[in-house]
């Protein structure tokens, strides 16, 4: 019997466009391989849509608050509807970037130093020596994210602007100067290194979702044993907070730092991107999974108690 799997997709965080990208090009694979395939954009009344659907499985395409938060995975689990990425906790715990930290430094994964505080405390005067970054503790997508360089003199002050729905507790941490480097689990392989090269400051919105906004090097061109290393990290990242299905960790490398660099992980995603510019894509590709078995994969591989 043909498995009936509804592609969850769009919802309302700032990340909205990005999910509703994703979740065609995922509904569209989906039905080449075969598929019964329902799109849903999500609203409030998901749990009355998915009673009435009865999907088989329900993959979800979501980004940002809700999506990825494990809000929408608990929603799955009381309908007992399988489901693909992570499970609830695991979902919440790489959301909140503070907490994740923790749990990864603990893990002996090497973490950037950082403070918790007010936008307001923030906005008003330097919490650490500059250069350091300003970003949102649950957002995605680089969304209300600021690079404080060295020498400047005030924080920026458009952390304070009304419009600000990132939340009113930021996460303030240390710059690494650099490389971008990032790698994607599907299960328990580690695939391909990628890096990301851009001419936009750094890996930003436009940078992820612009055509051109960057160039992705796979394999990443880098010492073997960095290589080795990150692919480990992102391993030990998806196994600390235990997460399941395809998850990307995100890196910075400082090459010139001492002969072999400083390597930090600055987060791990538990619902990366499948646009037509996402990583994760590119690096099941470069090893032979194409868009189509990728997808299937994950439909696959969709459970409950994750």
């Amino acid at each position: 019997m043909t498995k009936h799997v509804a592609v969850l997709m769009g919802g309302w965080s700032n990340e909205r466009e990005v999910s509703l990208s994703s979740g065609r090009e995922c509904a569209a694979a989906l039905g080449r391989a075969g598929y019964r395939v329902t799109e849903v954009d999500v609203g409030r009344d998901l749990a009355n849509v998915l009673l009435a659907l009865k999907p088989d499985v329900a993959f979800n395409a979501l980004h940002g608050p809700f999506g990825e938060s494990g809000m929408v995975q608990g929603v799955l689990e009381l309908l007992q509807i399988p489901y693909t990425h992570s499970g609830v906790l695991a979902s919440a715990l790489a959301m909140d970037k503070h907490q994740a930290k923790i749990v990864l430094k603990a893990a002996g994964i090497p973490v950037t130093d950082h403070v918790v505080a007010g936008r307001d405390e923030v906005a008003r005067a330097h919490v650490m020596a500059p250069p350091y970054v300003i970003k949102p503790i649950a957002e995605g997508s680089s969304f209300g994210v600021f690079i404080v360089k060295a020498g400047t003199s005030h924080p920026p002050q458009e952390i304070l602007r009304e419009d600000w729905n990132c939340g009113e507790r930021v996460m303030v941490e240390r710059y690494i100067p650099g490389r971008e480097l990032t790698c994607a689990v599907m299960g328990d392989v580690a695939l391909p290194v990628t890096e990301i090269v851009t001419d936009l400051g750094f890996y930003n919105y436009e940078a992820k979702y612009a055509t051109g906004g960057s160039r992705h090097i796979v394999p990443a061109e880098i010492k073997p044993k960095i290589y080795d290393k990150v692919q480990k990290l992102s391993l030990a990242a998806h196994a600390a907070l235990g997460c399941r299905g395809v998850t990307r960790t995100d890196f910075r490398y400082n090459d010139a730092a001492g002969e072999d660099g400083e390597l930090v992980c600055l987060e791990i995603n538990t619902q990366p991107g499948m646009t037509p510019t996402s990583l994760v894509p590119e690096q099941a590709a470069h090893v032979g999974h194409g868009f189509e078995d990728l997808v299937s994969w994950m439909v696959e591989d969709a459970s409950c108690n994750r």
